[in-house]
């Protein structure tokens, strides 16, 4: 076998095969001498949380830092917040129409306080109290009664000579006279 075909083969094992064993080897060591790169030509970029916690670090001044200033002015407390307190021209007894006024119990007896709707079977405290640009009184409450608790806006017209006054409860309309 001296027809060189055994020879063919050992040429590209002498001269080829350390250069491309090298390229093998050669994209993990690239990434290893990346990975060792310092941040010092990226600027913006950390690489270490530390430097960037303490590269923001200001010297605190002498002394204990305590300055003393003056109380604080008293402010009067009312009994109901601002915008919380139902107008005084709603307040009073009020029963249906077609009800007397001595009844109590009532169907449709309420009681506006200025800070509540007291119902028959519930009471409303009054959370909110805006008016609207037709004259009405919009009021929202937490309500309580018959062991429940709930929420809910009611809207009252007063007529115009303060006798009537009619309430929108959830698209209802519900008309009360004055009593007291």
């Amino acid at each position: 076998m001296t027809d060189g075909s055994a020879t063919a083969g050992t040429h590209w094992r002498k001269t080829g095969f350390l250069p491309m064993r090298a390229l093998i080897f050669l994209p993990p060591l690239l990434l290893l001498t990346a990975c060792d790169r310092k941040s010092d030509d990226q600027p913006g970029v950390v690489a270490n949380i530390v430097d960037q916690a303490t590269s923001n670090v200001t010297e605190v001044p002498q002394g204990n830092g305590i300055q003393t200033a003056e109380p604080a002015p008293a402010i009067p407390r009312s009994e109901a917040p601002v915008g919380v307190t139902i107008p005084a021209s709603i307040q009073g007894r009020w029963a249906g129409l077609d009800e007397s006024c001595a009844d109590r119990a009532a169907e449709l007896e309420l009681t506006i306080t200025p800070t509540s709707l007291v119902f028959l079977e519930s009471e409303g405290k009054a959370t909110g109290v805006s008016h609207g640009p037709d004259g009405s009184i919009r009021i929202e409450a937490a309500f309580t009664g018959e062991g429940q608790s709930w929420k809910k806006r009611l809207e009252l017209r007063p007529s115009a000579n303060g006798r009537e006054l009619v309430m929108m409860n959830d698209g209802t309309a519900v008309t009360r006279k004055r009593c007291s």
